[in-house]
């Protein structure tokens, strides 16, 4: 995790963690024109210094340096372990992203990230339907990585359980070209290379500033068919227009080719954990991907005391999913949508807000005021996943139609925040959004005894949270918040039922959180406590999931208790220590289980303890090594509570140097992970129907990668 020098609070707060391209609120300093415009703002306790200490809110920041220190850089988890409280595990299948949650928000995913909000450069990489993913982060060119964890992500509006929010780097002087390379076991290879620079100190009229980068994986896969490649692309370019004004261009793209190798029953798992089931092949189960996005930030000081930032963005999104649902399925009722799932989605965006800062009977004050519109139209098309010629099936061959609809999804948010610094140590922090959710389905498809299945609905939730903090000593700060947060069904959930067809049945969730927090300097390192309490209603949650499709069903209540604690420091100016802990109480409150009563089971798909600590020397040249140690408890894999995955620990070392000489700089380095050659499950597949719950993760691994770059002084 990044470490920061303890600065002192002078002015008013801001309640959460927020770039001047989020949905979020923000302040910013009197004398910010002479800032870097793209700065992450946490707090304006110190102007243009953020600070995880002053924010009273559970908030991680990771730096990009230390994503990319001795890591193959491919996937978003493998730098994201010492954040407490987020459950974020590789898949090992590229067809399906990252399993991400936080504090249990999000494990029901199947494929992608629901629950949780993500943003790249201020982008939503989250639809307004809820449904994320992480294949477009660059981590190339990440800058740093906020997670934003409590009451406060009700803040980002729906389906904003936590928010993990993605920055990344601004060119400066002097300009520099990279190239770095990565080659890992089962024949992964990662190739990349970026450029950065810019023209001016970036505080006059003219000034520019860029980075450009591209990267290429492939990968034969740990398991058998498992195999992918990703081409990754991304670009920004800033340009001061005067004194008070910047604009920043963003553009984005990704293309990802992938089988999907599917779960395993516990029999397979044990007897080869490397095998797939045979209907995986049969179907030849697999999943292209191509993304682009642009967008386009301007931001301007319209006073001493006032700033005004707007956000655009668009973008499209085509995914065609084999999977293996039996054809015998398929033909059995005329209103199945078919094993091959094709789409297309084009979505928009605007977000713009004006901040204000001023005094009320001698209190500082700062207010932000912004308005927040995304829109998402989507083409849906199913087919079987078959066909017949010659008097056979021809399996895993794109067959007859059987479903075509045009979905709209949009969301009108306004949303004020406040921040009040009462007295020197007492701050009271307060926010409201109004979010509205609408759904709108057209069926094209009515076909025999297959009817219309067009629907519609809306969806209105007042999102109000608050917090007072209270700095004990300059170096140690107490806060308690309270928020409310919403999430309603993705298009996915409510697409298919557990006989096939729509699932118009399904309703959104809605939860109210509580936390006390305590945050503590000490030396150059923060130590981070949050306890909480989240109880949701109508919980959307695993209705099923049958040959790679899965169905989802509201869970009346649920509540989730937990303790969270950061540690990280500093010392002997070159060692690091990172320590997180995570205790996880996530538990049904009403039942759920069609055949036994689930009231008091455990939530399926979150651990209930985390761990991790690591150790690194880390000098500016020459060798450097680490060790990291990576625990998490059994983790239930169905309503019943009837299976589980094991408990785990894994050890993962890495060794490297760095040669300075002149303008270069070259970075080699090599590292084992699974170091004791654990057998264990990387992710579960909840409430499994046919028993194939676990996808397992790779034993002992080896990986050596290099990094050659030249700063054109």
């Amino acid at each position: 995790m990044n470490m920061r020098l303890p600065k002192k609070a002078t002015g008013p707060l801001v309640l959460l963690s927020a770039t001047l391209t989020c949905p979020s609120l923000q302040v910013y300093a009197a004398d910010q024109q002479n800032k870097d415009p793209q700065q992450t703002m946490v707090v304006t306790a110190a102007p243009g210094a953020p600070s995880e200490l002053d924010t009273p809110a559970a908030i991680s920041m990771v730096d990009g340096k230390d994503l990319r220190h001795a890591a193959p850089r491919i996937n978003l988890s493998e730098g994201l372990s010492a954040v407490p409280g987020l459950q974020i595990q590789n898949r090992q299948n590229y067809a399906q992203d990252l399993q991400l949650s936080v504090r249990g928000f999000g494990a029901r995913s199947t494929f992608g990230v629901r629950g949780v909000r993500i943003y790249v450069d201020g982008i939503p990489a989250t639809m307004p339907d809820g449904q994320g993913q992480t294949s477009n982060i660059d981590l190339n060119s990440v800058d740093r990585v906020e997670i934003l964890r409590g009451p406060f992500s009700a803040l980002y509006g729906n389906s904003a359980g936590g928010v993990v929010n993605v920055t990344t780097e601004t060119g400066h002087l002097p300009p520099l070209l990279e190239y770095s390379s990565y080659y890992g076991s089962y024949g992964s290879w990662r190739n990349s290379v970026k450029a950065s620079g810019a023209v001016g100190d970036g505080t006059h009229a003219g000034d520019v500033n860029y980075l450009i980068s591209a990267s290429r994986f492939t990968t034969h896969g740990w398991r058998e068919h498992s195999a992918a490649q990703k081409n990754l692309g991304n670009a920004k370019l800033g340009i001061r227009i005067d004194d008070v004004s910047t604009m920043t261009l963003l553009f984005n793209s990704v293309d990802i080719t992938a089988q999907d190798p599917g779960g395993l029953t516990r029999e397979q798992w044990q007897q080869n954990p490397r095998q797939v089931a045979p209907i995986v092949t049969q179907y030849n189960t697999r999943k292209t991907v191509s993304q682009t996005q642009g967008g386009l930030r301007y931001q301007h000081q319209m006073s001493k005391n006032d700033d005004l930032s707007v956000m655009l963005y668009t973008g499209i999104r085509e995914t065609t999913q084999y999977q293996s649902i039996p054809a015998a399925t398929q033909r059995r009722s005329a209103d199945h949508p078919g094993g091959v799932i094709n789409l297309t989605r084009h979505f928009q965006g605007i977000d713009t807000r004006w901040t204000h800062r001023d005094t009320v009977a001698d209190v500082p004050v700062a207010v932000t005021i912004g308005l927040d519109y995304e829109t998402m139209t989507e083409r849906r098309k199913g087919y079987e996943n078959f066909t017949f010629s010659n008097g056979s099936y021809h399996y895993g061959d794109k067959g007859n139609l059987r479903r075509n609809e045009r979905n709209l999804v949009w969301n009108l948010d306004p949303y004020l925040q406040s921040s009040w610094q009462l007295t020197d140590r007492l701050t009271l922090d307060a926010g409201l959004r109004y979010t509205t959710v609408n759904v709108d389905s057209h069926d094209n498809y009515i076909v025999g005894t297959n009817g219309d299945d067009s629907y519609s609905s809306s969806f209105h939730q007042w999102l109000p949270v608050g917090s007072l903090k209270y700095a004990i000593t300059d170096s140690w700060n107490m806060y308690a918040s309270s928020g409310r947060g919403v999430e309603t069904p993705t298009l996915n959930e409510r697409s298919y039922n557990s006989n096939g067809g729509n699932n118009f049945g399904l309703k959104p969730s809605t939860s109210t959180t509580y936390e006390l927090g305590s945050k503590t300097r000490i030396g150059f390192g923060l130590l981070s406590l949050a306890l909480f309490e989240t109880n949701s209603q109508n919980e959307i949650v695993s209705a099923g999931s049958l040959n790679g499709r899965t169905s989802y069903k509201n869970a009346g209540q649920t509540r989730r208790r937990g303790l969270e604690a950061g540690f990280d420091q500093q010392f002997a100016y070159d060692w690091r220590l990172g320590m997180a802990l995570t205790l996880l109480d996530a538990r049904y409150r009403s039942n759920v289980c069609s055949t036994e009563n689930c009231n008091g089971n455990r939530i399926p798909g979150i651990a209930r303890n985390m761990a991790y600590v690591s150790l690194g020397y880390q000098p500016e040249s020459g060798w450097y090594a680490g060790a990291d140690l990576h625990y998490m408890s059994n983790i239930a894999a169905d309503d019943e509570n009837s299976v589980s995955a094991p408990s785990y620990a894994t050890v993962g070392l890495n060794s490297g140097y760095k040669f300075r000489q002149g303008n270069w700089l070259l970075d080699v380095f090599g590292r084992v992970d699974n170091l004791f050659d654990r057998n264990y499950i990387g992710s579960v597949i909840v409430n499994e129907t046919n028993g194939r719950y676990y996808e397992s993760a790779p034993g002992r691994n080896y990986g050596i990668g290099a990094t050659l770059s030249y700063a054109f002084n």
